[in-house]
């Protein structure tokens, strides 16, 4: 029991923080469109991002509507959109919606930013990640990277904290139906992420 209360204390400080406001994470990218090359931008958690100097496929982009993002009926500008941005809940069991606006410019790297923000630990840190979406097979890529200073790897998550991060992750962005995503894939540094 301790053990749990070790990690969801300091998770639901964060989610209580996190609610009660802050910007989406800042990237350099801008609303590619399918053919145009993109440049994949790392969010670290800081805020700042570092940009990777690559080229995706024609097939490959960073925003998967090319018909750009429509405002929910929810009174956001139209310049942002409403999102819901998955958490687990208090008894670790299910992933339970919170209503997040973003802005409509790089949505899928902002929903990911907040997803990141909520279950940050200092014990797993990351230093930085990214988002490819292959808009042919609706499948979504996030790259996360762990700092060198982390105390904890991805393998040793619990049950529950591979809930939070991933099941969150992967929730927020098959179920926010303006991504069009079917199907979400974790690498670390490109490799894989196996459970």
């Amino acid at each position: 029991m301790y053990g749990i209360r070790q990690y969801l204390i300091p998770l639901l400080v964060g989610v209580m923080l996190a609610s009660c406001g802050g910007d989406a994470p800042t990237t350099d990218n801008s609303n590619n469109q399918s053919g145009s090359p993109s440049t994949p931008v790392t969010e670290s958690p800081g805020g700042s991002s570092d940009t990777k100097d690559t080229t995706t496929t024609p097939d490959k982009t960073q925003t998967p509507n090319p018909e750009g993002d429509k405002a929910a009926d929810t009174g956001t500008d139209k310049n942002s959109i409403t999102l819901d941005i998955y958490q687990v809940d208090s008894q670790c069991e299910k992933l339970v919606p919170n209503k997040v606006a973003v802005s409509t410019e790089n949505s899928v790297n902002a929903a990911v930013g907040k997803v990141l923000d909520q279950v940050s630990d200092r014990d797993l840190e990351l230093a930085g990640y990214r988002v490819d979406v292959d808009t042919g097979s609706a499948m979504a890529t996030v790259d996360l990277r762990l700092s060198p200073d982390s105390r904890r790897r991805f393998l040793s998550l619990s049950t529950c904290e591979q809930l939070a991060l991933f099941g969150s992750l992967r929730k927020t962005l098959t179920d926010n139906s303006q991504f069009n995503i079917s199907d979400v894939r974790f690498t670390e540094q490109g490799q894989e992420i196996e459970f």
